[in-house]
């Protein structure tokens, strides 16, 4: 088995590429090469020069390998259909261009999802042309990225309307394999309420990346008791180093092993930019911690 592991600009804060808050790109680049990866996520598209030249200098002076890309962008807005296909598409040139193989699509944070982040029976349901619609404007992207050589993954997050493990169970049953796989999430899916190694061991064969991501127990309990939104449940601390929370790592391990799982993993441990904290010391945490366990 050869798993590499990576970071993403996530994990220092970077959820969109206009944030006044964001750190400087380069920075983002040097602390992960400094914290021990070789391997980054592009972040959202406009956040690292879409210049394939500057970029892929920076990559080779960081000692950093493009893992993939993400479209977090509103799938479920009609309205916004224009804005995910442009996402998409600069997306896919951007991966493209170095070589990178995973684009991951995430249905962004809903105002009609937020408020019920970890609580599947009572969030709102899509009716069935809410969800055809849906659905096809998720296949629309996905065809684009097989079309650039990408391999496409869904991935479920909090907040959105692809949350919840029936959700997702149900997407992967309406659509071929051959265009969307699994870009599994750790936290998100504990997050959800519903258990990642469960979900795993049934569905591995159709995972081809992985988001490592811990839930700090005691916060998604209340949280979930208290019907914390997602954005005020993240400024409390749900997402905390890897190992410190309820995701078994070690089980997640021997399921990619038994499997024979090849590729890259990457940590993404979600934080707000607006609070203190030390990004690459987490970084570095969670990488000896994934050493510690054999990965």
């Amino acid at each position: 088995m050869t798993i590499r592991i990576g970071n993403a600009p996530c994990s220092w804060g970077v959820e969109f590429a206009d944030d006044p808050r964001n750190p400087a790109w380069r920075e983002v680049l040097r602390q992960c090469r400094d914290a021990g990866y070789k391997g980054i996520e592009l972040g959202p598209v406009g956040f690292m020069p879409e210049d394939p030249v500057q970029l892929a200098e920076a990559l080779d002076e960081f000692d950093q390998d493009l893992i993939g890309g993400v479209v977090f962008r509103p799938y479920h807005d009609p309205a916004a259909a224009a804005d995910v296909m442009d996402g998409t598409v600069r997306t896919c040139k951007a991966l493209q261009a170095h070589g990178a193989k995973h684009l991951v699509l995430i249905d962004s944070i809903s105002p009609r999802r937020a408020p019920t982040a970890g609580r599947a029976g009572e969030a709102e349901q899509m009716d069935k042309a809410e969800w055809t619609a849906y659905r096809d404007r998720i296949v629309e992207s996905a065809k684009v990225g097989v079309d650039h050589g990408l391999t496409v993954g869904i991935h479920a997050h909090a907040g959105g309307f692809m949350d919840f493990e029936p959700e997702l169970e149900r997407l992967l049953d309406e659509v071929d394999e051959s265009l969307l796989k699994i870009c599994f999430d750790t936290g998100h899916h504990s997050y959800a309420g519903f258990d990642p190694v469960a979900f795993m061991k049934r569905n591995v064969g159709r995972i081809s990346y992985m988001h490592f991501k811990d839930i700090d127990p005691k916060v998604k309990a209340a949280v979930v008791e208290n019907r914390t939104d997602f954005y005020t449940a993240c400024g409390e601390g749900i997402f905390c180093n890897l190992g410190q929370g309820d995701v078994d790592f070690a089980a997640v391990r021997q399921v990619l092993l038994d499997a024979g799982f090849e590729g890259w993993c990457t940590v993404e441990q979600d934080c707000d930019p607006t609070l203190p904290g030390t990004p690459m010391e987490d970084a570095q945490a969670n990488r000896t911690y994934l050493e510690s366990i054999g990965f």
